[in-house]
């Protein structure tokens, strides 16, 4: 797919370890670059950067989600965390079109960040 081209260029270019998993999608696992578990697909015109950060305890949802959207509120440059069916995702979606690089990798450098900054902060949360 022609939108995945530059994509993948990106990749290559911030010497991240990739795997391409379908011709619309990318699976990073580059604990080197602080990027575990990370999928990206393009949903013209839209880039999704996604990751799954954890399922959802069967306790405490509610204490959960507001920590979740405080994060959200007060300590996220890019992209929000959600939920996809039981689990907490971290997402963010550019523009692809627009998309540069810098905003490519400012929005990896982002989520890598979120993921490490609030693993202790979400870690009471863990079963």
């Amino acid at each position: 797919m022609a939108g995945m081209t530059k994509v993948e260029s990106y990749l290559i270019d911030l010497d991240i370890s990739y795997q391409e998993v379908s011709p619309s999608a990318f699976f990073i696992e580059d604990a080197s670059k602080g990027l575990p578990g990370i999928t990206i697909t393009l949903d013209d015109p839209i880039v999704v950067i996604r990751a799954r950060v954890m399922p959802a305890p069967a306790s405490k949802r509610c204490e959960l989600f507001e920590q979740l959207l405080r994060l959200n509120g007060s300590d996220m440059i890019h992209g929000a965390y959600g939920l996809d069916g039981d689990d907490v995702v971290l997402i963010d979606t550019l523009e692809y079109g627009t998309m540069d690089k810098t905003e490519f990798e400012a929005s990896l450098d982002s989520i890598g960040l979120a993921l490490a900054r609030h693993y202790n902060d979400l870690g009471s949360f863990r079963g």
